[in-house]
């Protein structure tokens, strides 16, 4: 499934020509903040489909009658589907009722989420846009994560180590430091440390606190030697023994031996994607705190 972003209507849609089998429509994302949420949500469901070739037509910050009219008119040319997380009730209302006159689905993603919530707590929506990225403390908590992360990226500055929420240990390509700045923009201090043939690693890990979460990432050798080979490449370096079959395997199996030597979760990330390594580091964070050591 291929995704095209268009901020404005596409003037060729014959573009979908190399690809003959593909369904083509017309995707609306209308939020009333950066539309970030609709961009997850449009994700999350398109690939679910096969062969379909989506258009997207992003729109944000739409907080006026006017930006609305504005949707509408681009989708009475374009037609396809229209979702929104709009909160106002007049704006709401205005982009619902265009989409009916025009026979086009418009789909209000958050509100069974938003339903369910209010019927189970007993309180209204404050109907206010954009509160989810409000400059809160949780906002600020992330920002001071995301500084830590950096700063501690491949090793960096092990000497004050105690103060990581999670820390990340694994051979090179191991995917630590991608899924190091995921886990800092949940909120999550995260440093994490290679492990390099002949070098020992950092004398304050054997001081961390039991509140502090370690995790061994591994990833298979036969998949890691081409990851190093294109590593490799796009640097313009030769074949060194950083690629060598033998050499990568004898690192996987000493990090095997050593995470299983100190007690530390282990997470295979050869089939997994950033997301899903984070989601379980987070999983075996939660697990942790619920037996008392966080």
């Amino acid at each position: 499934m291929d995704v095209v972003m268009e901020d404005t209507l596409p003037t060729d849609l014959n573009a979908a020509k190399d690809e003959p089998t593909a369904k083509q429509f017309h995707l609306h994302l209308v939020s009333d903040s950066t539309g970030e949420t609709l961009d997850a949500v449009a994700k999350a469901a398109l690939v679910q489909f096969e062969g379909v070739r989506p258009i997207l037509h992003p729109w944000s910050s739409v907080r006026s009658l006017g930006q609305v009219e504005r949707v509408l008119q681009e989708v009475k040319v374009t037609s396809g589907i229209v979702i929104f997380t709009l909160v106002k009730t007049e704006l709401r209302d205005a982009l619902m009722e265009g989409c009916n006159k025009l026979q086009t689905p418009c789909v209000p993603v958050l509100d069974p989420i938003i339903g369910a919530l209010g019927t189970f707590l007993g309180v209204e929506s404050q109907h206010r846009p954009g509160l989810q990225h409000a400059m809160n403390e949780d906002y600020f908590g992330r920002l001071e994560a995301m500084k830590f992360t950096i700063e501690h990226d491949d090793g960096q500055n092990p000497e004050d180590l105690d103060l990581a929420d999670i820390v990340l240990i694994g051979v090179s390509r191991t995917t630590k430091t991608p899924t190091s700045i995921y886990l800092a923009n949940r909120g999550f201090r995260t440093a994490n440390i290679p492990i390099v043939p002949d070098c020992p690693l950092p004398r304050q890990l054997e001081e961390l606190g039991a509140n502090i979460q370690v995790v061994g990432l591994i990833i298979s050798p036969d998949r890691l030697v081409p990851v190093r080979r294109s590593r490799l490449l796009s640097l313009r370096q030769e074949d060194t023994d950083y690629v060598d079959p033998e050499r990568v395997r004898d690192e996987v199996n000493y990090a095997r031996r050593l995470f299983s030597r100190k007690s530390w979760p282990v997470i295979d990330v050869t089939r997994r994607s950033i997301e899903e390594t984070a989601a379980e580091v987070i999983n075996l964070r939660a697990r942790r705190a619920e037996s008392g050591n966080v």
